[in-house]
């Protein structure tokens, strides 16, 4: 240890051992950090901004306290837009460009330069000392958040690439100066995974530069983050869960998500969530019972989106061939204050589906018509295109 700190300084003197025996941010221990996080998993993005602010205050010259905000106005977005559905990166398109929405230039303005402020900062004490472990993990956090956005929303995949690929380095060079660090273990399991995810043709080409993944490697990770982390452990587990689900391991991703809504209890999306693996481990009709009540009981969540669990709805019911409950869910889905536009073409383009089923053609067209209004340039809209010519059969 004395040699330890002898060679590395700055970064022994910033970083701290957690009670679980990892390396991170002393920041990420205090009692107003912890706090504020737990409006943030509440999905009380206004009380969590709140606090963050007040902690970036605090530490004008912290890049981590920066990546707060930066994490806090992300996902608040993401929130927002509808693209913390699970189901759009389950069933609906992995890795795909299919789920467009309409970016804030405002939003996008102000995240960008939350970004940016946390790289300048990180990039300063980095300059003082390159090997400052801390700086270097809120660089690569701060950049991963920038990826999510960017790739999520404004689908600018070559630079989302780039700048995954610029995270990932920061984050192996955290764990090459400490391996305790294990936070940063995030990125490299959610690359490891996603990069094990590709098709043939895409892992050749990847590999052609020097980029490989594997998903057992990837899942392993998370695991590890999950249990162990501090800043990133609910995030770990989250997408453990997602990609466990992705690879029918229902009961293992139940087990996460079951652990997630217990320290969260108000988080509307871990219910959620539990509701979505029974519908897909196919237990239909319970998934129907619990996404009613999910619905029944959203004075229970701060920040609830009934949108997502009506959808849910429809999508269980409709695989028990009970349409009229689905089309009614679907329909609720698409007129809620909350629901995005995204949502909207969705829930439209499935009601339009479930009214053909029912032999309803002038209903179906109707809806086919509703989503083809909020966007031709969309995906959803070329299918309802199609339809409007061809009723839906279910195949």
């Amino acid at each position: 240890m004395l040699l330890a700190c002898l060679l590395l300084p700055a970064a022994a003197q910033a970083t701290v051992t957690a009670p679980n025996g990892t390396d991170t941010d002393p920041l990420n221990l205090q009692p107003a950090t912890q706090q504020a996080f737990q409006h943030f998993y509440d999905l009380d993005y206004a009380a969590a901004e709140t606090g963050f602010r007040k902690i970036a205050a605090e530490h004008p010259d912290d890049p981590i306290a920066a990546d707060y905000l930066l994490n806090n106005a992300v996902f608040q977005e993401l929130y927002r837009l509808d693209l913390l559905d699970t189901t759009l990166y389950v069933q609906d398109g992995f890795l795909s460009g299919k789920h467009g929405v309409t970016e804030d230039p405002k939003t996008s303005a102000h995240i960008e330069a939350l970004y940016n402020h946390a790289v300048e900062l990180a990039n300063a004490r980095l300059a003082k000392d390159p090997r400052d472990t801390d700086a270097l993990f809120a660089r690569g956090f701060g950049t991963s958040l920038e990826t999510v956005y960017i790739g999520m929303v404004e689908k600018k995949y070559t630079a989302a690439l780039k700048m995954a690929l610029a995270a990932r380095r920061d984050n192996d060079q955290v764990l090459k100066n400490d391996p305790k660090y294990v936070d940063a273990y995030l990125i490299v399991g959610v690359h490891e995974y996603v990069l094990g995810s590709l098709s043939l043709p895409f892992k050749i080409l990847a590999g052609i530069v020097g980029i490989h993944g594997s998903k057992s490697k990837g899942l392993a990770e998370l695991r590890r983050v999950g249990q162990y982390g501090t800043i990133n452990s609910v995030s770990a587990r989250t997408a453990l869960s997602i990609f466990l689900r992705r690879e029918a391991k229902y009961p293992q991703a139940i087990t996460v998500i079951d652990g997630l809504e217990q320290q969260y209890p108000r988080n509307f999306l871990f219910a959620l969530e539990n509701a979505n693996l029974l519908k897909d481990s196919g237990h239909g009709m319970q998934a129907i019972a619990a996404y009613q009540r999910l619905i029944a009981g959203m004075k229970n969540y701060p920040n609830p989106h009934p949108e997502l669990a009506y959808y849910g709805l429809g999508e269980a019911a409709r695989g028990q061939r009970h349409y009229h409950i689905a089309l009614a869910a679907y329909l609720a889905a698409a007129t809620q204050p909350t629901t995005s536009p995204l949502m909207q073409r969705r829930a439209h383009l499935r009601a339009g589906q479930v009214d053909d089923l029912l032999g309803h053609r002038q209903q179906a067209i109707q809806q086919y018509d509703a989503v083809i209004a909020l966007g031709s340039q969309f995906s959803q809209a070329q299918e309802a295109s199609q339809l409007r010519r061809t009723p839906y059969t279910g195949t």
